[in-house]
């Protein structure tokens, strides 16, 4: 009897060493990275279990042995997704379940976006309720004592890199976004707005104008420029992308594309607060979320006499300060554009000149093959017959976009 007890001891002694020794033994069973999604309320087994099966663990009972432990002390696993991507021992995976330690995935929302863009952002990459997240926008609440004339959250979601966790509600990303906004305020413009004539309405607003006409920082300062000359003239400020947010606030889901709008002479009469070529002055609110270099610009725009600016067909503008020259400006827009178009035509044309010259030649050669194998048939009946071949002549199409 002695020595069944004896055997039983070494045993446990040996089983008790080998989980110990498990517990502290890096493991990997998978290539490159795996995420494991626990669900809420998932049991230590079925962790276990799932984490086995996914090369995460070698063996369920290391880790069944802390989970036992750690419910004496109530502590208990959490749910959400899991990144692994390099080998961990037992003891270390339980601890990440543990702390919580989720992955959280990185949304970015590009400056000049407005709610309409986000709500997309946010719908392909997260699975956010695009309407939900835009009922959230169109409420100014959260802004009010920053901005009380704020129409929505237009130009106080602030346009960031964002890590969220998986099923995070739309209201968790509105409440971060506006953080964000009233913390960029608090730190990087603190004193700013003191200096300038502006109330936050209206920087935030000017700025989201910047935002929208262009893409290189250099030029901010100067349009910021022209439309603060403009408004002191009480002018009509005549920008294209307030008309452009217009028929999206028209639109049930904002679904006119700012990227891919040819304002027509229609829209220009929009009859909307936000047509800036109806409307003098600024326009109700913001229209989009501009970033921290354009909302510079609006605080401090570049000094001179400049009036008036348009495109240059080069990625940039042409800036003229009398009536005059901004028509010769324009008409050497207009001669850019349609030399760019011309330039697509013939390149359009070329290629499916080419295309028919290919197509041409495979013709001929597929004749001359019909036309020796028709002669081998005739010459050995049994042979099998060439497969017909029929080709394609896909035409390349070319956009130029004025």
């Amino acid at each position: 009897m002695r020595w069944l007890l004896g055997l039983l001891l070494i045993a446990g002694l040996a089983f008790v060493g080998w989980t110990v020794r498990d517990l502290f033994r890096p493991y990997r069973g998978y290539s490159g990275s795996v995420i494991v999604n626990l669900d809420p309320g998932t049991r230590g087994l079925q962790a276990a279990r799932l984490l086995v099966s996914r090369g995460v663990l070698a063996h369920q009972f290391p880790f069944l042995t802390l989970y036992a432990l750690a419910r004496v002390r109530r502590v208990r696993i959490k749910a959400g997704e899991y990144l692994f991507d390099q080998p961990l021992r037992p003891i270390d995976v339980y601890r990440k379940l543990a702390r919580g330690d989720i992955y959280l995935h990185t949304v970015v929302i590009p400056e000049g976006s407005d709610r309409f863009d986000m709500a997309r952002i946010l719908h392909q990459q997260m699975g956010i309720d695009s309407g939900v997240f835009l009922r959230l926008a169109a409420d100014p609440t959260p802004i009010r004592d920053l901005d009380p004339k704020a129409p929505s959250l237009d130009g106080y979601l602030f346009p960031d890199t964002y890590r969220f966790p998986r099923g995070v509600t739309a209201e968790r990303v509105v409440e971060t976004m506006v953080a964000r906004f009233r913390h960029v305020m608090a730190f990087r413009f603190r004193g700013d707005f003191s200096q300038s004539p502006l109330t936050l309405h209206d920087a935030i607003t000017l700025a989201s104008l910047v935002e929208k006409e262009t893409p290189q920082a250099s030029e901010r300062p100067l349009i910021a420029g022209v439309f603060a000359r403009r408004l002191q003239r009480g002018w009509h400020l005549q920008c294209d992308p307030t008309v452009i947010y217009a028929c999206r606030l028209g639109s049930e889901s904002g679904d006119v594309d700012p990227a891919d709008a040819s304002i027509t002479e229609n829209e220009l009469q929009l009859d909307s607060p936000y047509n800036t070529y109806r409307n003098p002055g600024l326009p109700p609110g913001p229209i989009c979320s501009p970033g921290e270099a354009s909302i510079r610009a609006a605080l401090a725009p570049a000094e001179g006499k400049e009036l008036y600016f348009v495109s240059n067909a080069h990625g940039g503008h042409a800036f003229a300060t009398t009536l005059a020259e901004h028509q010769r400006n324009v008409a050497a827009y207009r001669r850019a554009v349609a030399a760019a178009r011309s330039k697509a035509a013939g390149s359009e044309v070329a290629e499916s000149a080419a295309t028919g010259r290919q197509a041409s030649a495979a013709t001929h050669i597929t004749k001359r093959k019909k036309s020796a194998a028709h002669s081998q048939q005739q010459r050995h009946a049994p042979q099998k017959k060439l497969k017909k071949h029929e080709g394609a002549s896909p035409r390349g199409l070319a956009n130029a976009r004025s």
